[in-house]
């Protein structure tokens, strides 16, 4: 007897336990409805977006632009590190094929000793030349110093004979004026033709070294600290066997890790809250983990149409605070700009708002109140609440069983300022309770 009293009350135990758990909830906080508390405290308005990084600064890596003067159009990349791969400056990035530049110094060269044959040739032909016309000048001066002397030992001759030996010696003279106008001539013709040739070797011994020069340049090295980034050109990434053009000879970019941005794109919504300055917090959808903080450095006047999107949107330049070996080119960011900050508000989940008549918003208190709330400033999860509430107050962020036909308790500061619709139940006050009363007027 006694073992079996205690199995009924045992099983008594149990059905009022479910009893009241199942029907817990059909009045005023019931357990099975969610509620949350009025919080004060520091409030965020917030514009969430994603963006992607890029260097604030970066420079591009050029091949030998110097040789297309060498009639060299296109070079061909023997040889080139990762893309990503982080270097020094004066690190090795690429090689370059020489073989065409190698034809081009080989014909230059043979150029050069052919100039300089000619020179010496040259230089050779003007000093035998220049020697025959001072040798044509002394002989000249002894026929002028004889037919002078002849003439000094016909004074006692006939006069025909003096006359003959005055012409003979005027004529010595005049072809010595002529030998020594001649050897001036001369002189400036070969001057003329040395310095000719001597131009051409100085230009042609100039371009071998400079063709030399420009073989070093075949071989790229960085020149400052970055990560190597492929560029694209003619529709793909220049890289191992690729060709590039001496008119453009990009090689890669190298972009400094040092300071990063996220370019992200607003939509036009939400675009007129971002202002240039404003706080942002940065993360990143490869380390969940690790956050950094921003400010908006650009913020672009005319919008623009992402491809599959119909949506116009603004760019947006996020500069990032901190430098970090994790930031790389094109990560994708999780980027909250912080559009405003409010300090010591009072705010509950949106999920706790109702609406009626479209004019007023309340909320259901755990203590059994349909309060009438004004809200303030709002974000992607909260609401600021400036009126209707004090902290610590428990709301539902379901509508309960038992408020459907309870009446709101208004605010008197919103009265007049609803847009209460005539033909659905009117809701007066109750100036002595403080709460709304339902009927038809």
């Amino acid at each position: 007897m006694n073992k079996n009293l205690l199995y009924v009350l045992v099983g008594s135990v149990i059905v009022i336990v479910i009893l009241y758990f199942s029907l817990g909830s059909s009045g005023p906080g019931g357990i099975h409805d969610i509620t949350a508390s009025v919080v004060q405290g520091k409030f965020k308005v917030e514009i969430t977006t994603t963006g992607e990084l890029e260097a604030l600064r970066s420079v591009q890596v050029f091949g030998p632009s110097d040789a297309r003067r060498f009639r060299i159009g296109n070079f061909t990349i023997d040889k080139m590190v990762d893309e990503g791969t982080v270097v020094k400056e004066g690190d090795f990035i690429a090689s370059i094929d020489k073989t065409e530049l190698f034809g081009r110094i080989e014909d230059k060269r043979l150029d050069l000793e052919q100039t300089k044959a000619q020179f010496e040739q040259i230089q050779l032909d003007t000093s035998l030349n220049l020697r025959q016309e001072r040798d044509n000048i002394l002989n000249m001066e002894y026929i002028v110093q004889e037919q002078e002397l002849i003439l000094e030992q016909s004074q006692y001759e006939p006069p025909a004979i003096i006359k003959q030996n005055q012409y003979n010696a005027e004529k010595a003279k005049r072809e010595l004026e002529q030998a020594i106008e001649r050897y001036r001539i001369k002189t400036l013709q070969e001057r003329a033709r040395m310095i000719e040739i001597g131009s051409k070797l100085r230009e042609v011994n100039l371009e071998v070294d400079q063709m030399v020069e420009v073989l070093d340049k075949f071989v790229v090295n960085a020149p400052q600290d970055g990560m190597v980034i492929y560029v694209t050109n003619r529709g793909s990434k220049v890289k191992d066997g690729s060709q590039i053009s001496s008119w453009n000879p990009v090689v890669a970019t190298l972009p400094d890790l040092t300071t990063m941005q996220s370019i992200t794109y607003i939509n036009e919504v939400d675009i007129r809250r971002v202002k240039i300055g404003q706080e942002v917090e940065i993360g990143l959808d490869a380390f969940p983990d690790k956050k950094f903080t921003g400010k908006v450095t650009k913020v672009a006047n005319v919008g623009q149409q992402r491809p599959n999107s119909d949506a116009k949107v603004f760019e947006v330049i996020i500069r990032v605070n901190e430098s970090d070996d994790l930031l790389r080119p094109s990560m994708t960011t999780s980027n909250a700009i912080i559009a405003d900050e409010l300090n010591d508000v009072m705010y509950i989940p949106l999920e706790a708002i109702n609406v009626e008549n479209d004019s007023i918003n309340y909320v259901y208190l755990k203590n059994g109140v349909k309060q009438e709330v004004l809200m303030g400033l709002t974000n992607a999860n909260d609401v600021v609440i400036e009126k209707g509430l004090n902290p610590g107050d428990k709301v539902y962020l379901s509508t309960p069983s038992w408020g459907d036909n309870l009446a709101v308790k208004l605010l008197e500061e919103l009265n007049g300022k609803r847009n209460l619709d005539l033909d659905a139940p009117r809701v007066t006050a109750d100036r002595s309770q403080g709460f709304l009363k339902e009927g038809i007027e």
